[in-house]
């Protein structure tokens, strides 16, 4: 479980391929809603004080949640705000639909659920109980742990690295590739 600048860092990371599939506005875009659904799995915190049964990395950091949440939350996305960023001056498209929506926000909440998953298997045992990432299927606890939770070098270095990759991605001159969901102009 590496702070949150570490898990903001990873989402960044794990966001990148984004601008082979979208023009700049989209690539950002995706790159800002992952990191807003980089958090997604620490639902856990709040729901344990509702739910006893909850635990911290219990059930919300498994891959079948961080699945389902995301095509829910992407389904709710795509039906709720679809007719909204069509109207909108700030979505560069010509038409905009919503399976395009519902692809783009369940991308968004897998990829940075999962750079979560990933990160907190990076350095969970140090502070927090390991993982079992792959519940029900294999219920044994993963364990990476190569980062230690407060360093400095590797939360804000990775964060550094991964501001790197899209400003060196947002500057290239290259177009996304043709894709049915492609949003926008490059």
């Amino acid at each position: 479980m590496v702070d949150v600048s570490g898990h903001l860092a990873m989402a960044l990371l794990f966001a990148a391929p984004a601008w082979l599939l979208w023009g700049r506005r989209g690539s950002l875009a995706f790159a800002a809603f992952t990191l807003v659904t980089a958090m997604l799995p620490d639902t856990d915190l709040v729901l344990r004080h509702l739910i006893p049964a909850v635990h911290h990395h219990g059930v919300t950091h498994t891959v079948l949640f961080v699945t389902v949440a995301s095509v829910a939350g992407g389904a709710l996305t795509a039906s709720l705000l679809t007719s909204r960023f069509e109207a909108s001056r700030w979505v560069r498209s010509d038409r905009i639909d919503e399976e395009t929506v519902f692809v783009f926000a369940t991308a968004g909440f897998l990829i940075g659920s999962m750079s979560h998953l990933f990160a907190d298997l990076l350095s969970a045992p140090d502070i927090a109980p390991p993982l079992s990432p792959l519940w029900p299927v294999y219920t044994e606890p993963i364990i990476i742990d190569v980062i230690y939770y407060d360093s400095p070098i590797w939360n804000f270095g990775l964060f550094g690295v991964a501001l790197a990759v899209h400003f060196a991605l947002f500057r290239s001159e290259r177009s996304p590739i043709e894709t049915r969901y492609r949003i926008g102009d490059t």
